[in-house]
């Protein structure tokens, strides 16, 4: 332990106090601050001489790592890195590192808030009895989960959870899944739908559910528009806690006025990067539509749980030289032989 490294970490966003305690006891010197936003991350890193920049949602452009040469690594507080330019980072020989599954729980369990909320329209019932209205006929009409059928679009440590709480509702489970083999699908009692978007706008038709827990890459850009939608079920329920880009709204939006969609977003396109700010989502008026502030891995627990993989990153890193959960490799390879 006494070979260890210590470094200036500049913590960005909302961070479990017990990690930043740890990472103060073993010798860093932390600076949390979670107002810092893109426009001032580059002078809050020269000021502290940051060296290990910690966030969770806040963007970091290339232009910050551009002007700040004395990182050495990014800490992404979650499993998602699309709103750090690694290319940038990795150019400039930063590594990347996210914390993979910590938070994927509390994304599951958000992903049955929604669902629930969907199908017995509960945000609805609530507004209408704090108006004062009471009709009760309307809202007696709710469809039951038991038995309907489930597509998980993406099987990485969300989309497994997902799966094993629809099934303790009793819903049949069918997944897309890159990397998802077919004797897991079976052990995990699930029918796994071929890795084409043919396979998956087939599977469309007569599935209930679909929730969508893929990552956001050129690949998944827009994954759910035109003709995803046009597949659906009519009257089905759509949930995305991903990222925003992966949808098409405007074609979301027409899904639920032509064939009676039901949506719940947690994530939205070009949604605001600062924590706090007047904001609507162009989608928020259309009726049957479940909304929350991209908080699906925002819980106590989830917390903790990424802290302690942040301290675990540093401190491998601190000791080895190593880091954890790289996720900008090619472009630091790229670096590298270039050199």
């Amino acid at each position: 332990m006494s070979d260890a490294r210590t470094f200036s970490i500049l913590m960005a966003d909302k961070f479990d106090d017990e990690a930043i305690a740890a990472l103060r006891e073993l010798g860093h010197t932390v600076h949390a601050d979670p107002e810092i936003g893109p426009d001032t991350m580059s002078d809050a890193i020269a000021a502290c001489g940051a060296e290990v920049l910690a966030i969770r949602s806040t963007k970091v452009p290339g232009s910050v790592i551009e002007n700040s040469s004395g990182l050495k690594l990014i800490i992404r507080g979650g499993a998602g890195y699309d709103n750090i330019d690694c290319e940038a980072a990795g150019k400039a020989g930063i590594a990347v590192c996210n914390t993979p599954g910590m938070n994927a729980v509390a994304v599951a369990e958000s992903v049955f808030g929604h669902l629930i909320n969907l199908d017995r329209r509960i945000n609805e019932q609530t507004s209408d009895l704090k108006g004062g209205r009471w009709n009760k006929k309307e809202y007696a009409k709710a469809r039951g989960l038991k038995g309907r059928k489930l597509l998980v679009v993406g099987m990485g440590s969300i989309g497994t959870e997902v799966v094993k709480r629809a099934q303790a509702f009793g819903m049949k489970v069918s997944a897309q899944s890159r990397l998802l083999r077919e004797d897991t699908a079976r052990a995990l009692g699930i029918e796994l739908i071929p890795y084409t978007r043919d396979a998956l706008k087939d599977a469309l038709g007569s599935m209930d559910v679909v929730s969508v827990h893929v990552a956001s890459t050129p690949d998944t850009h827009e994954l759910c528009g035109p003709g995803f939608f046009a597949a659906m079920k009519p009257g089905a329920y759509f949930i995305n806690t991903s990222r925003g880009e992966i949808v098409d709204e405007n074609e979301l939006a027409n899904a639920m006025k032509t064939k009676g969609i039901r949506a719940g977003l947690d994530v939205f396109q070009n949604q605001p990067s600062s924590k706090d700010t007047d904001w609507k989502p162009a989608i928020a008026d259309m009726p049957g539509i479940s909304l929350t502030h991209h908080i699906g891995a925002s819980t106590d627990q989830a917390q903790i749980a990424v802290g302690e993989e942040v301290v675990r990153v540093v401190d491998t890193f601190a000791q080895t030289n190593k880091p954890l959960h790289v996720v900008n490799a090619q472009y630091l390879a790229d670096l590298a032989a270039a050199e």
